[in-house]
């Protein structure tokens, strides 16, 4: 199974809190900031997950645990990522994703043939991806399964009269930056609407011509992180493909 980063036929499934939950899954690759990302995202999805950097550091934490799927980088440092498939295909039976900057077929043929379930081009739409666990799940043997009841996402989340304090559902509270004020206010004002980048980046910054739009992205990953620390509760920003973000709760 091949797929890039937008299949042309329409926007995706909404994703859904904790609709990998149950699911271990281990994403080793090199980039640090693309390992950060991958893991915030299927964590907030519900899957176990664990990051790892070279195949000798996947190869020791096999020794003494064990996943139900590995996202594996094909260039990895050391042994690249065909070789690792080629030999976890060969001793373990997990399910394989590999993620690769190269969309060439000859190059996909070949994660195939070492023994990918599932063969991706980055950075990888992050709603294909979990759609491609969820199917994993349910052809591994060994994987776990579906959980009966999803956990209900957070009922209510409100920022303080002045903006600078975002309240959560628990009752946790956590003071903001002004970037992550700005992004907030946009969303929660927009109810439910998704917001364009455009828009986002138009309230963070004076000189949105000048603004990498790639910084929005590490600025609500950290942002979510953040909250995750103080508040013990996932926030609901969720990333639309093509669109931009949307607060879901």
């Amino acid at each position: 199974m091949t797929a890039g980063n937008d299949n042309g036929h329409g926007p995706a499934p909404m994703a859904r809190a904790g609709e990998l939950a149950g699911l271990h899954v281990w994403v080793v690759e090199d980039d640090p900031e693309l390992l950060a990302l991958l893991l915030d995202d299927l964590a907030w999805r519900g899957a176990t997950v664990r990051g790892l950097g070279s195949a000798e550091a996947l190869y020791r934490a096999l020794l003494s645990d064990r996943c139900d799927i590995v996202v594996l980088d094909v260039g990895l440092p050391g042994e690249d990522g065909y070789a690792v498939a080629s030999h976890l295909r060969a001793s373990a039976d997990i399910g394989i994703v590999m993620l690769t900057g190269r969309g060439d077929a000859r190059d996909m043929a070949m994660g195939l043939t070492q023994g990918a379930d599932l063969y991706l081009i980055k950075p990888p739409d992050l709603d294909v991806l979990a759609a491609g666990l969820r199917s994993l799940r349910r052809r591994l043997p060994g994987a776990r399964g579906e959980p009966a009841v999803a956990a209900a996402p957070p009922s209510r989340w409100e920022m303080s009269t002045d903006g600078w304090t975002l309240h959560a559902p628990s009752g946790a509270r956590l003071a903001l930056t002004a970037m992550e004020r700005g992004v907030l206010q946009q969303l929660f004002a927009a109810a439910g609407v998704a917001v364009t980048r455009d828009q986002l980046i138009a309230q963070v910054t004076d000189n949105p011509w000048d603004f990498d739009p790639h910084r929005l992205d590490v600025l609500v990953h950290r942002l979510r992180a953040r909250v995750r620390s103080a508040t013990g509760v996932e926030l609901p920003i969720r990333a639309l493909r093509g669109q931009g973000y949307l607060l879901t709760g």
